[in-house]
Protein backbone atom coordinates (compact mmCIF):
# COMPACT_ATOMS: atom_id res chain seq x y z
CA UNK A 1 0.00 0.00 0.00
CA UNK A 2 2.71 2.55 1.11
CA UNK A 3 4.63 1.53 -2.30
CA UNK A 4 1.27 2.23 -4.22
CA UNK A 5 1.42 5.82 -2.82
CA UNK A 6 4.74 6.59 -2.79
CA UNK A 7 4.00 5.55 -6.85
CA UNK A 8 0.90 7.50 -7.01
CA UNK A 9 2.83 10.59 -5.27
CA UNK A 10 5.76 10.43 -7.51
CA UNK A 11 3.62 10.13 -10.53
CA UNK A 12 0.97 13.75 -9.48
CA UNK A 13 4.43 15.60 -8.93
CA UNK A 14 5.99 15.10 -12.42
CA UNK A 15 2.35 15.86 -14.19
CA UNK A 16 2.42 18.97 -11.72
CA UNK A 17 5.91 19.56 -12.79
CA UNK A 18 5.63 19.01 -16.06
CA UNK A 19 1.97 21.32 -16.85
CA UNK A 20 4.45 23.85 -14.88
CA UNK A 21 6.91 23.77 -16.97
CA UNK A 22 4.32 23.78 -20.05
CA UNK A 23 2.53 26.85 -18.83
CA UNK A 24 5.75 28.41 -18.44
CA UNK A 25 6.92 27.62 -22.46
CA UNK A 26 3.60 28.81 -23.93
CA UNK A 27 3.14 31.87 -22.01
CA UNK A 28 7.12 32.33 -22.87
CA UNK A 29 5.98 31.95 -27.31
CA UNK A 30 3.14 33.56 -26.81
CA UNK A 31 5.17 36.67 -25.41
CA UNK A 32 7.81 36.49 -27.80
CA UNK A 33 5.44 36.22 -30.64
CA UNK A 34 3.76 38.95 -29.78
CA UNK A 35 6.96 41.07 -29.30
CA UNK A 36 7.66 39.98 -33.02
CA UNK A 37 4.32 41.12 -34.20
CA UNK A 38 4.92 44.89 -32.51
CA UNK A 39 8.28 44.57 -33.66
CA UNK A 40 7.90 43.82 -36.95
CA UNK A 41 4.80 46.65 -37.22
CA UNK A 42 7.53 49.14 -35.99
CA UNK A 43 9.71 47.96 -38.95
CA UNK A 44 7.02 48.41 -41.50
CA UNK A 45 6.11 52.09 -40.29
CA UNK A 46 10.22 53.05 -39.60
CA UNK A 47 10.18 52.21 -43.24
CA UNK A 48 7.10 53.89 -44.68
CA UNK A 49 7.61 56.81 -42.75
CA UNK A 50 11.47 57.18 -43.47
CA UNK A 51 10.50 57.11 -47.13
CA UNK A 52 7.26 59.52 -46.24
CA UNK A 53 9.64 61.50 -44.97
CA UNK A 54 12.20 61.93 -47.01
CA UNK A 55 9.64 63.16 -49.61
CA UNK A 56 8.24 65.86 -47.80
CA UNK A 57 12.00 66.71 -46.99
CA UNK A 58 12.38 70.66 -48.62
CA UNK A 59 15.66 70.12 -50.72
CA UNK A 60 17.64 73.31 -51.75
CA UNK A 61 20.82 72.47 -53.39
CA UNK A 62 23.77 75.43 -53.69
CA UNK A 63 24.83 76.71 -57.27
CA UNK A 64 27.49 74.34 -58.30
CA UNK A 65 30.84 75.77 -59.17
CA UNK A 66 33.82 74.62 -60.88
CA UNK A 67 37.41 75.74 -60.79
CA UNK A 68 39.79 75.45 -63.01
CA UNK A 69 42.64 73.78 -61.60
CA UNK A 70 43.45 69.93 -61.36
CA UNK A 71 41.81 68.82 -58.72
CA UNK A 72 38.12 70.31 -59.93
CA UNK A 73 36.82 70.61 -56.46
CA UNK A 74 32.81 70.49 -57.05
CA UNK A 75 31.41 72.03 -54.23
CA UNK A 76 27.22 71.15 -53.35
CA UNK A 77 25.27 72.61 -50.36
CA UNK A 78 22.08 70.99 -49.29
CA UNK A 79 19.64 72.27 -47.44
CA UNK A 80 17.18 69.69 -45.31
CA UNK A 81 14.64 71.15 -43.62
CA UNK A 82 12.75 67.36 -41.84
CA UNK A 83 8.85 68.52 -40.95
CA UNK A 84 6.06 66.32 -39.85
CA UNK A 85 2.65 65.87 -41.34
CA UNK A 86 1.14 68.86 -39.16
CA UNK A 87 4.11 71.01 -40.57
CA UNK A 88 6.12 71.01 -37.49
CA UNK A 89 10.04 71.28 -37.75
CA UNK A 90 11.84 68.65 -35.92
CA UNK A 91 15.65 69.70 -37.55
CA UNK A 92 17.18 71.64 -40.01
CA UNK A 93 20.43 71.79 -41.00
CA UNK A 94 23.14 72.58 -43.77
CA UNK A 95 24.63 69.46 -45.35
CA UNK A 96 28.03 70.29 -47.55
CA UNK A 97 30.04 67.68 -49.08
CA UNK A 98 33.25 67.94 -51.26
CA UNK A 99 33.34 65.79 -54.08
CA UNK A 100 36.60 65.32 -55.20
CA UNK A 101 37.12 62.92 -58.40
CA UNK A 102 40.14 61.01 -57.56
CA UNK A 103 40.73 59.99 -61.39
CA UNK A 104 42.05 63.78 -61.87
CA UNK A 105 44.25 64.49 -58.93
CA UNK A 106 48.05 62.54 -59.23
CA UNK A 107 48.96 60.76 -56.82
CA UNK A 108 51.87 63.13 -56.32
CA UNK A 109 49.26 65.22 -55.38
CA UNK A 110 47.56 63.01 -53.20
CA UNK A 111 50.54 62.11 -51.48
CA UNK A 112 52.10 65.40 -51.23
CA UNK A 113 48.53 66.53 -49.32
CA UNK A 114 49.70 68.86 -46.28
CA UNK A 115 48.94 68.75 -43.02
CA UNK A 116 46.16 71.53 -43.22
CA UNK A 117 44.38 69.74 -45.65
CA UNK A 118 43.78 66.26 -43.61
CA UNK A 119 42.71 68.11 -40.85
CA UNK A 120 39.93 70.11 -43.57
CA UNK A 121 38.84 66.49 -44.28
CA UNK A 122 38.79 65.26 -40.87
CA UNK A 123 35.95 67.79 -39.90
CA UNK A 124 34.26 67.71 -42.64
CA UNK A 125 33.50 64.23 -41.91
CA UNK A 126 32.85 64.70 -38.71
CA UNK A 127 30.24 67.15 -39.73
CA UNK A 128 28.74 65.04 -42.07
CA UNK A 129 28.12 62.29 -39.46
CA UNK A 130 27.23 65.10 -36.87
CA UNK A 131 24.37 66.04 -39.25
CA UNK A 132 23.23 62.64 -40.73
CA UNK A 133 22.74 61.58 -36.73
CA UNK A 134 20.45 64.70 -36.16
CA UNK A 135 18.29 63.70 -39.83
CA UNK A 136 18.45 59.95 -38.68
CA UNK A 137 16.83 61.34 -35.01
CA UNK A 138 14.27 63.35 -36.68
CA UNK A 139 12.99 60.49 -38.68
CA UNK A 140 12.71 58.24 -35.81
CA UNK A 141 11.05 60.83 -33.96
CA UNK A 142 8.52 61.13 -36.87
CA UNK A 143 8.39 57.08 -36.78
CA UNK A 144 7.81 57.24 -33.21
CA UNK A 145 4.82 59.87 -33.49
CA UNK A 146 2.98 57.79 -36.15
CA UNK A 147 3.18 54.29 -34.40
CA UNK A 148 1.60 55.77 -31.27
CA UNK A 149 -0.70 58.05 -32.60
CA UNK A 150 -1.32 56.43 -35.99
CA UNK A 151 -0.85 52.83 -35.58
CA UNK A 152 -3.18 52.20 -32.77
CA UNK A 153 -6.23 53.62 -34.49
CA UNK A 154 -6.08 51.25 -37.03
CA UNK A 155 -8.33 48.12 -36.24
CA UNK A 156 -6.69 44.81 -35.33
CA UNK A 157 -7.61 43.14 -38.73
CA UNK A 158 -5.28 45.61 -40.34
CA UNK A 159 -2.95 45.71 -38.04
CA UNK A 160 -2.73 41.87 -37.87
CA UNK A 161 -0.79 39.76 -40.57
CA UNK A 162 -2.78 36.09 -38.72
CA UNK A 163 -0.87 33.93 -41.16
CA UNK A 164 2.35 35.09 -39.75
CA UNK A 165 1.24 35.62 -35.97
CA UNK A 166 0.46 31.87 -36.43
CA UNK A 167 3.51 30.89 -38.13
CA UNK A 168 5.43 32.84 -35.42
CA UNK A 169 3.02 31.16 -32.54
CA UNK A 170 4.34 27.55 -33.87
CA UNK A 171 8.40 28.40 -34.32
CA UNK A 172 8.04 29.81 -30.58
CA UNK A 173 6.71 26.69 -29.48
CA UNK A 174 8.51 24.36 -31.40
CA UNK A 175 11.90 26.45 -29.91
CA UNK A 176 10.45 25.62 -26.56
CA UNK A 177 10.15 22.11 -27.26
CA UNK A 178 6.17 21.72 -27.28
CA UNK A 179 4.78 20.21 -31.20
CA UNK A 180 1.72 19.54 -30.48
CA UNK A 181 -1.95 20.34 -32.09
CA UNK A 182 -3.08 24.39 -30.70
CA UNK A 183 -6.30 26.40 -31.68
CA UNK A 184 -5.85 30.17 -31.22
CA UNK A 185 -8.15 33.34 -31.32
CA UNK A 186 -7.61 36.66 -31.34
CA UNK A 187 -9.93 39.42 -30.24
CA UNK A 188 -10.32 42.40 -28.66
CA UNK A 189 -10.31 43.98 -25.13
CA UNK A 190 -13.35 44.03 -25.05
CA UNK A 191 -13.78 40.52 -25.79
CA UNK A 192 -15.23 40.33 -29.23
CA UNK A 193 -13.43 37.99 -31.92
CA UNK A 194 -11.55 38.72 -34.97
CA UNK A 195 -9.67 36.01 -36.00
CA UNK A 196 -10.28 32.02 -35.13
CA UNK A 197 -7.82 29.68 -36.65
CA UNK A 198 -9.58 27.21 -39.40
CA UNK A 199 -9.21 23.61 -38.04
CA UNK A 200 -10.77 25.39 -34.33
CA UNK A 201 -12.48 23.33 -31.73
CA UNK A 202 -13.26 23.58 -27.65
CA UNK A 203 -11.41 20.78 -26.87
CA UNK A 204 -9.11 21.28 -24.12
CA UNK A 205 -10.45 24.64 -23.93
CA UNK A 206 -10.30 24.66 -19.91
CA UNK A 207 -6.68 25.17 -19.94
CA UNK A 208 -6.28 28.14 -22.27
CA UNK A 209 -3.18 31.04 -22.30
CA UNK A 210 -3.78 34.15 -23.20
CA UNK A 211 -1.11 37.25 -24.08
CA UNK A 212 -2.03 40.92 -24.51
CA UNK A 213 -1.14 42.28 -28.06
CA UNK A 214 0.41 45.86 -28.23
CA UNK A 215 0.48 46.09 -24.36
CA UNK A 216 1.62 49.72 -24.80
CA UNK A 217 -1.27 50.94 -26.81
CA UNK A 218 -4.32 52.43 -24.69
CA UNK A 219 -6.43 49.58 -23.34
CA UNK A 220 -9.37 49.90 -25.10
CA UNK A 221 -6.79 49.68 -28.42
CA UNK A 222 -5.44 46.20 -27.50
CA UNK A 223 -5.79 43.09 -29.07
CA UNK A 224 -5.50 39.32 -26.91
CA UNK A 225 -3.92 36.03 -28.34
CA UNK A 226 -5.97 32.75 -27.11
CA UNK A 227 -4.43 29.77 -27.39
CA UNK A 228 -5.18 25.87 -26.16
CA UNK A 229 -3.67 22.33 -26.88
CA UNK A 230 -6.58 19.41 -27.08
CA UNK A 231 -4.19 16.87 -26.86
CA UNK A 232 -2.43 18.80 -23.61
CA UNK A 233 -3.09 15.63 -21.29
CA UNK A 234 -1.58 13.55 -23.61
CA UNK A 235 1.26 15.48 -23.72
CA UNK A 236 1.91 16.14 -19.53
CA UNK A 237 1.11 12.56 -19.31
CA UNK A 238 3.57 11.41 -22.27
CA UNK A 239 6.69 11.74 -19.42
CA UNK A 240 5.61 9.52 -16.76
CA UNK A 241 3.88 6.36 -18.90
CA UNK A 242 7.09 4.45 -17.79
CA UNK A 243 5.38 4.32 -14.63
CA UNK A 244 2.34 2.80 -15.52
CA UNK A 245 3.76 -1.05 -15.50
CA UNK A 246 5.25 -0.13 -12.44
CA UNK A 247 1.59 1.06 -11.36
CA UNK A 248 -0.21 -1.92 -12.42
CA UNK A 249 1.88 -4.32 -11.01
CA UNK A 250 1.87 -2.96 -7.89
CA UNK A 251 -1.55 -2.86 -8.18
CA UNK A 252 -1.99 -6.42 -8.64
CA UNK A 253 0.02 -7.68 -6.17
CA UNK A 254 -2.06 -4.86 -3.70
CA UNK A 255 -5.22 -6.71 -5.23
CA UNK A 256 -3.36 -10.17 -4.61
CA UNK A 257 -2.58 -9.24 -1.13
CA UNK A 258 -6.23 -8.24 -0.31
CA UNK A 259 -7.80 -11.19 -2.19
CA UNK A 260 -5.34 -13.17 0.19
CA UNK A 261 -6.87 -11.84 3.20
CA UNK A 262 -10.38 -11.93 2.66
CA UNK A 263 -9.75 -15.73 1.43
CA UNK A 264 -8.49 -16.15 5.31
CA UNK A 265 -10.69 -14.32 7.43
CA UNK A 266 -13.63 -15.56 5.00
CA UNK A 267 -12.14 -18.62 5.83
CA UNK A 268 -11.86 -18.50 9.09
CA UNK A 269 -15.12 -17.14 9.81
CA UNK A 270 -16.62 -20.31 7.60
CA UNK A 271 -14.59 -22.54 9.91
CA UNK A 272 -16.29 -20.64 12.97
CA UNK A 273 -19.69 -21.01 11.57
CA UNK A 274 -18.55 -24.75 10.88
CA UNK A 275 -17.63 -25.05 14.65
CA UNK A 276 -20.48 -23.24 15.65
CA UNK A 277 -22.58 -25.82 13.63
CA UNK A 278 -21.13 -28.63 14.53
CA UNK A 279 -22.05 -27.29 18.31
CA UNK A 280 -25.39 -26.53 17.83
CA UNK A 281 -26.32 -29.60 16.01
CA UNK A 282 -24.66 -32.07 18.65
CA UNK A 283 -26.83 -30.18 21.14
CA UNK A 284 -30.11 -30.30 18.79
CA UNK A 285 -29.79 -33.88 17.91
CA UNK A 286 -28.48 -34.62 21.63
CA UNK A 287 -32.01 -33.80 23.40
CA UNK A 288 -34.07 -36.33 21.38
CA UNK A 289 -31.81 -38.98 21.36
CA UNK A 290 -31.14 -38.78 25.20
CA UNK A 291 -34.99 -38.43 25.61
CA UNK A 292 -35.51 -41.68 22.99
CA UNK A 293 -33.25 -43.61 25.05
CA UNK A 294 -34.23 -42.76 28.29
CA UNK A 295 -37.62 -44.06 26.97
CA UNK A 296 -36.57 -47.71 25.45
CA UNK A 297 -34.43 -47.86 28.76
CA UNK A 298 -37.66 -47.58 31.16
CA UNK A 299 -39.06 -49.89 28.59
CA UNK A 300 -36.52 -52.40 28.75
CA UNK A 301 -36.49 -51.91 33.39
CA UNK A 302 -38.27 -55.04 34.32
CA UNK A 303 -38.01 -52.98 37.72
CA UNK A 304 -40.65 -50.64 36.36
CA UNK A 305 -44.20 -51.23 36.45
CA UNK A 306 -45.46 -51.07 33.22
CA UNK A 307 -49.16 -49.81 33.48
CA UNK A 308 -51.11 -49.14 30.03
CA UNK A 309 -50.56 -45.33 30.52
CA UNK A 310 -47.18 -45.35 31.45
CA UNK A 311 -46.71 -47.64 27.72
CA UNK A 312 -48.55 -45.20 26.49
CA UNK A 313 -46.50 -41.89 27.54
CA UNK A 314 -43.41 -43.84 26.97
CA UNK A 315 -44.52 -44.63 23.25
CA UNK A 316 -45.63 -41.48 22.64
CA UNK A 317 -42.60 -40.12 23.77
CA UNK A 318 -40.16 -42.15 21.47
CA UNK A 319 -42.77 -41.11 18.71
CA UNK A 320 -42.06 -37.39 19.41
CA UNK A 321 -38.89 -37.35 19.50
CA UNK A 322 -38.51 -39.63 16.65
CA UNK A 323 -40.26 -37.11 14.66
CA UNK A 324 -38.38 -34.19 16.06
CA UNK A 325 -34.95 -35.72 14.70
CA UNK A 326 -36.26 -36.72 11.46
CA UNK A 327 -37.15 -33.22 11.20
CA UNK A 328 -33.37 -31.86 12.23
CA UNK A 329 -32.06 -34.46 9.49
CA UNK A 330 -34.51 -34.12 6.55
CA UNK A 331 -33.81 -29.57 7.59
CA UNK A 332 -30.09 -30.35 6.84
CA UNK A 333 -30.60 -32.47 4.23
CA UNK A 334 -32.92 -29.65 2.04
CA UNK A 335 -30.33 -27.41 2.56
CA UNK A 336 -27.76 -29.68 0.86
CA UNK A 337 -30.32 -30.79 -2.15
CA UNK A 338 -31.12 -27.10 -2.73
CA UNK A 339 -27.28 -25.92 -2.59
CA UNK A 340 -26.66 -28.71 -5.38
CA UNK A 341 -30.33 -27.93 -7.02
CA UNK A 342 -31.66 -31.33 -6.99
CA UNK A 343 -34.91 -30.82 -5.05
CA UNK A 344 -37.57 -31.15 -7.38
CA UNK A 345 -41.11 -28.60 -6.07
CA UNK A 346 -44.77 -30.34 -5.99
CA UNK A 347 -46.85 -27.15 -6.75
CA UNK A 348 -50.29 -26.83 -6.09
CA UNK A 349 -53.22 -24.12 -5.46
CA UNK A 350 -53.60 -23.05 -1.93
CA UNK A 351 -55.54 -20.65 -0.14
CA UNK A 352 -52.80 -18.67 2.03
CA UNK A 353 -55.46 -17.54 4.45
CA UNK A 354 -56.34 -21.44 5.48
CA UNK A 355 -52.55 -21.71 5.32
CA UNK A 356 -52.30 -19.56 7.87
CA UNK A 357 -55.23 -20.05 9.87
CA UNK A 358 -53.63 -23.37 10.77
CA UNK A 359 -50.32 -22.38 11.46
CA UNK A 360 -51.81 -19.84 14.27
CA UNK A 361 -53.42 -22.48 15.65
CA UNK A 362 -50.66 -25.24 15.73
CA UNK A 363 -48.42 -22.33 17.68
CA UNK A 364 -51.34 -21.66 20.10
CA UNK A 365 -49.99 -23.78 22.83
CA UNK A 366 -46.75 -22.90 22.56
CA UNK A 367 -47.08 -19.29 22.45
CA UNK A 368 -49.58 -19.09 25.34
CA UNK A 369 -46.86 -21.19 27.73
CA UNK A 370 -44.85 -17.93 27.07
CA UNK A 371 -47.89 -15.99 28.49
CA UNK A 372 -48.84 -14.50 25.00
CA UNK A 373 -51.20 -15.15 22.18
CA UNK A 374 -51.52 -15.79 18.33
CA UNK A 375 -53.70 -13.43 16.21
CA UNK A 376 -54.63 -14.02 12.76
CA UNK A 377 -55.65 -10.78 10.73
CA UNK A 378 -57.17 -12.31 8.02
CA UNK A 379 -57.52 -9.34 5.14
CA UNK A 380 -56.47 -11.33 1.37
CA UNK A 381 -59.20 -11.52 -0.69
CA UNK A 382 -58.12 -13.55 -3.38
CA UNK A 383 -55.55 -15.64 -1.76
CA UNK A 384 -54.79 -18.31 -3.91
CA UNK A 385 -51.27 -19.24 -4.22
CA UNK A 386 -49.40 -21.87 -6.36
CA UNK A 387 -46.95 -23.22 -4.18
CA UNK A 388 -45.48 -26.29 -2.73
CA UNK A 389 -47.46 -26.92 0.37
CA UNK A 390 -45.08 -28.82 2.66
CA UNK A 391 -41.90 -26.42 1.83
CA UNK A 392 -44.06 -23.29 2.35
CA UNK A 393 -45.74 -24.24 5.09
CA UNK A 394 -42.41 -25.11 6.86
CA UNK A 395 -41.60 -21.25 5.52
CA UNK A 396 -44.55 -20.16 7.66
CA UNK A 397 -43.86 -22.77 10.89
CA UNK A 398 -39.91 -21.38 10.90
CA UNK A 399 -40.67 -17.81 11.53
CA UNK A 400 -42.90 -18.55 13.99
CA UNK A 401 -40.36 -20.78 15.88
CA UNK A 402 -37.71 -18.68 15.13
CA UNK A 403 -40.09 -15.84 17.42
CA UNK A 404 -40.46 -18.38 20.37
CA UNK A 405 -36.96 -18.91 20.10
CA UNK A 406 -36.09 -15.35 20.31
CA UNK A 407 -38.77 -14.45 22.61
CA UNK A 408 -38.06 -11.92 25.19
CA UNK A 409 -37.85 -13.98 28.74
CA UNK A 410 -38.98 -11.11 30.79
CA UNK A 411 -42.62 -10.80 28.71
CA UNK A 412 -45.12 -12.51 26.96
CA UNK A 413 -44.63 -13.19 23.61
CA UNK A 414 -48.13 -12.04 21.36
CA UNK A 415 -47.15 -13.02 17.32
CA UNK A 416 -49.41 -11.42 14.41
CA UNK A 417 -50.26 -13.01 11.56
CA UNK A 418 -51.81 -10.80 8.35
CA UNK A 419 -52.36 -11.07 5.01
CA UNK A 420 -53.66 -9.16 2.17
CA UNK A 421 -53.28 -8.41 -1.40
CA UNK A 422 -53.80 -5.63 -4.55
CA UNK A 423 -53.43 -6.43 -8.02
CA UNK A 424 -50.46 -8.15 -8.51
CA UNK A 425 -49.54 -9.59 -5.53
CA UNK A 426 -50.62 -11.65 -1.96
CA UNK A 427 -48.67 -10.40 1.32
CA UNK A 428 -48.20 -12.19 4.30
CA UNK A 429 -46.31 -10.56 7.39
CA UNK A 430 -45.78 -12.60 10.31
CA UNK A 431 -44.68 -9.84 13.50
CA UNK A 432 -43.28 -11.10 16.94
CA UNK A 433 -43.11 -8.82 19.99
CA UNK A 434 -39.97 -10.63 20.79
CA UNK A 435 -36.09 -9.37 21.80
CA UNK A 436 -35.81 -8.01 18.21
CA UNK A 437 -32.84 -7.68 16.25
CA UNK A 438 -29.83 -5.79 15.86
CA UNK A 439 -29.15 -3.42 12.98
CA UNK A 440 -25.71 -4.68 12.31
CA UNK A 441 -26.99 -8.84 11.96
CA UNK A 442 -30.19 -7.67 10.02
CA UNK A 443 -28.14 -8.38 6.56
CA UNK A 444 -26.66 -11.59 7.95
CA UNK A 445 -29.57 -13.12 9.43
CA UNK A 446 -30.57 -14.71 6.38
CA UNK A 447 -26.85 -16.43 5.46
CA UNK A 448 -26.92 -20.50 5.87
CA UNK A 449 -25.28 -21.30 9.18
CA UNK A 450 -25.57 -17.81 10.78
CA UNK A 451 -26.98 -17.66 14.49
CA UNK A 452 -27.19 -14.48 16.01
CA UNK A 453 -25.17 -14.88 19.21
CA UNK A 454 -26.78 -14.96 22.99
CA UNK A 455 -23.88 -16.01 24.37
CA UNK A 456 -22.30 -19.86 25.26
CA UNK A 457 -25.85 -20.84 26.57
CA UNK A 458 -28.32 -22.70 23.92
CA UNK A 459 -31.21 -21.40 25.08
CA UNK A 460 -31.65 -20.26 21.46
CA UNK A 461 -31.68 -23.96 19.80
CA UNK A 462 -30.81 -24.17 16.12
CA UNK A 463 -28.59 -24.95 13.20
CA UNK A 464 -28.83 -21.57 11.76
CA UNK A 465 -30.57 -22.65 8.99
CA UNK A 466 -34.15 -21.91 9.62
CA UNK A 467 -34.08 -18.40 7.75
CA UNK A 468 -31.59 -19.46 5.13
CA UNK A 469 -34.21 -21.97 4.33
CA UNK A 470 -36.68 -19.25 4.44
CA UNK A 471 -35.12 -17.33 2.13
CA UNK A 472 -34.34 -20.06 -0.01
CA UNK A 473 -37.95 -21.12 -0.62
CA UNK A 474 -39.10 -17.89 -1.06
CA UNK A 475 -36.76 -17.32 -4.28
CA UNK A 476 -37.70 -20.46 -5.69
CA UNK A 477 -41.35 -19.24 -5.64
CA UNK A 478 -40.62 -16.21 -7.24
CA UNK A 479 -41.25 -14.58 -4.27
CA UNK A 480 -39.16 -11.64 -1.77
CA UNK A 481 -38.81 -11.56 2.18
CA UNK A 482 -38.67 -8.47 3.85
CA UNK A 483 -37.19 -7.99 7.47
CA UNK A 484 -37.89 -4.96 9.42
CA UNK A 485 -36.57 -5.11 13.30
CA UNK A 486 -36.18 -3.11 16.68
CA UNK A 487 -34.24 -3.98 18.62
CA UNK A 488 -36.26 -4.85 22.26
CA UNK A 489 -39.40 -4.95 20.35
CA UNK A 490 -40.22 -7.06 17.77
CA UNK A 491 -39.38 -8.33 14.32
CA UNK A 492 -41.62 -8.09 11.20
CA UNK A 493 -40.99 -10.39 8.70
CA UNK A 494 -43.38 -9.46 5.34
CA UNK A 495 -43.54 -11.96 2.42
CA UNK A 496 -44.74 -11.13 -1.25
CA UNK A 497 -45.92 -13.57 -3.53
CA UNK A 498 -47.42 -13.56 -6.87
CA UNK A 499 -51.42 -13.78 -7.37
CA UNK A 500 -51.89 -17.07 -9.11
CA UNK A 501 -54.30 -15.87 -11.81
CA UNK A 502 -56.34 -18.45 -13.51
Amino acid sequence: MVLLYLQLSYIEEMAKMKKEQFDESVNRSLYQASRNLEVNETLRYLEKDVNETERRAFRQDSVMTRSGKINDVVQHSHQYAVTGKDGTIYSSFQLKTITTKPSTIPKGIILRSDKNTLNEASRSLQEIVRNRYVYQKALLDEVVYSILYQASEKPLKERINFKLLDQDIRAELLNNGINIPYHVTVSTSDGREVYRCQDYTEEGQAYTYSQVLFRNDPSSKMGVVKIHFPDINSYIFSSIRFMIPSVVFTLVLLVTFIFTIVVIFRQKRYTEIKNDFINNMTHELKTPIASISLAAQMLNDKSVPKSDTMMAHLGGVINDESKRLRFLVEKVLQMSMFDKKKAVFKKKRLDLNELVENAAHSFTLRVEHTGGKVFADIQAIDSTIYVDETHFQNVVYNLMDNAVKYRNPDKPLDIYLKTWNDNSHLYLSVRDTGMGIKKENLKKIFEKFYRVHTGNLHDAKGFGLGLAYVKKIIDLHKGEIHVESEYGRGTTFTITLPVCKE
